[in-house]
């Protein structure tokens, strides 16, 4: 007897189906004998089926027969209406995201998918990749904890070959044209030959690069498709691209990458996914974890300086760490993704300003989820939160000042069971907004009826708990 298949929706960008090919491996081993089925745009499946996991595609155009089967998972990670609507569709044992009653309204399920939506122009303080958070409510974490991924390859050491992706899907996430021919420039100065990629939007900016260079620079981009680009990447020493879905293909299939995180991403969510990889980001405050910006120009771009990047690629393809871990470049702060204690994706860092107010927030709201979400014990969230009350005695005060005016307005809420007014939720003070942002929608998700209001009580009075350690 055959067993029902797993639907996953993924109807995002690029970049996003790469990130979804782990929770695919994961549930082709948690659900043995299960076919795994995709619906995803058939402009991005198409050319990654070659290296994508073993899972059968199905364009948005012949979602139709899918309607004729059940399905023991389905599993929405997809923003569109449309997906929400099909997901309601559908009959399936279980489902995950967002899904839409025959009524119209749509509701998330799933902690983690719900804990995702409530990062959305949120995410100063997260913590949680979003490979991860694809997976977490229907994978254990120990498959995930279990998962050996391979290091990225070096090639010989003759071999010079330095792959520059120009683009990224909007242009505060990229260096300008002006960078990429400066940072040619030096690579060819340390001997080292830049390519060039793009794709077709990138082709004119390739040619204005190479033009500005002036120097000899293989121009590939708008030429390859994205099997070539792969095929083409086997002969590169290191991969230097904006955050882009490239970036994600080029670190799944291998090939070294250095990650240039700037403007609005949070290279925590979507840095390179495999061990290995490498990851320059501001060290001002606002990029920690910036949605859009709002200042009158990118100032996180500043410290990416051409002479710098060149050295570090230098290094960084001889796997010289020691003296990647002695570079000095203010502004910046550079790390390598890696499997932290828990399991989960972290980035581990080389050098750079040490460890800020808002990077230990954002540990401390990770162990805190992984705490109320089932995944780990208190003592994770006890340890971090000593550590900073200890070194940021006043944010700490703050924190635990504001409690009570929590617990007095989530009382409210329970003995009335109905929302609390947005004045409330717009003055909880920003070291708070991990919290109170996935409370508030949380409440939203389950109607403000009075068993989501017990339970965000039960929420709060397990962060009092440890705020009340110090």
């Amino acid at each position: 007897m055959s067993k029902r298949p797993i639907l996953v929706l993924q109807m995002q960008r690029m970049g996003d189906l790469i990130l979804s090919f782990p929770l695919f491996l994961w549930l082709e081993r948690a659900y043995p004998g299960h076919p795994i089925w995709v619906v995803a745009e058939e402009k991005f499946f198409r050319p990654l089926m070659p290296v994508s996991p073993r899972v059968t595609y199905f364009p948005w155009e012949g979602v139709g027969v899918l309607r004729q089967n059940r399905y023991e998972l389905v599993v929405n990670l997809s923003i569109r209406e449309q997906a929400a609507n099909l997901a309601g569709e559908l009959h399936a044992e279980s489902k995950l995201g967002a899904v839409a009653s025959p009524g119209g309204t749509t509701h998330i399920l799933g902690n983690w998918q719900l804990y995702r939506a409530s990062v959305v122009e949120n995410n100063r303080h997260n913590l949680f990749h979003w490979a991860d958070l694809n997976a977490l409510d229907c994978i254990p974490l120990s498959t995930l904890a279990a998962t050996k991924w391979p290091q990225p390859r070096t090639l010989h050491k003759d071999s010079n070959r330095i792959g520059l992706f120009l683009g990224a899907s909007e242009e505060a996430k990229r260096p300008s044209v002006r960078f990429w021919a400066d940072l040619c420039a030096e690579l060819l100065g340390r001997g080292l030959r830049p390519v060039l990629f793009g794709g077709p939007l990138e082709q004119g900016m390739g040619q204005e690069v190479a033009c500005l260079c002036r120097g000899p620079v293989l121009d590939m981009s708008g030429k390859l498709n994205l099997g070539e680009l792969i095929a083409v990447g086997q002969s590169l020493q290191l991969f230097i691209t904006p955050d882009t879905g490239p970036m994600h293909l080029a670190a799944w299939s291998g090939l070294k990458v250095l990650n240039l995180s700037m403007g609005n991403v949070n290279p925590w969510e979507t840095g390179p996914y495999q061990n290995g990889h490498y990851v320059l980001r501001s060290t001002m405050s606002c990029a920690l974890g910036c949605w859009s910006c709002t200042r009158d120009k990118l100032y996180c771009h500043s410290p990416f300086t051409p002479s710098r990047i060149a050295v570090a690629a230098k290094r960084m393809i001889i796997d010289d760490r020691a003296g990647l871990q002695k570079m000095n470049m203010p502004g910046l702060r550079m790390s390598l993704s890696a499997r932290n204690a828990n399991g989960l994706y972290g980035l581990q860092q080389l050098s750079g300003s040490k460890a800020q107010s808002g990077d230990m927030l954002g540990l401390f709201w990770q162990q805190y989820f992984g705490l109320i979400f089932g995944l780990w014990d208190a003592v994770g969230a006890e340890r971090v939160w000593d550590e900073f009350a200890v070194q940021k005695p006043l944010l700490a005060a703050k924190m635990r000042t504001h409690l009570p005016h929590l617990g007095k307005a989530f009382s409210k809420g329970l003995a009335r069971s109905a929302p609390l007014d947005d004045s409330f939720w717009n003055s909880c003070p920003l070291v708070l907004r991990q919290f109170t942002g996935f409370i508030h929608l949380f409440l939203q998700n389950n109607d403000y009826n009075r068993q989501s209001w017990i339970r965000v009580l039960s929420y709060y009075e397990q962060l009092a708990a440890i705020f009340s350690r110090s």
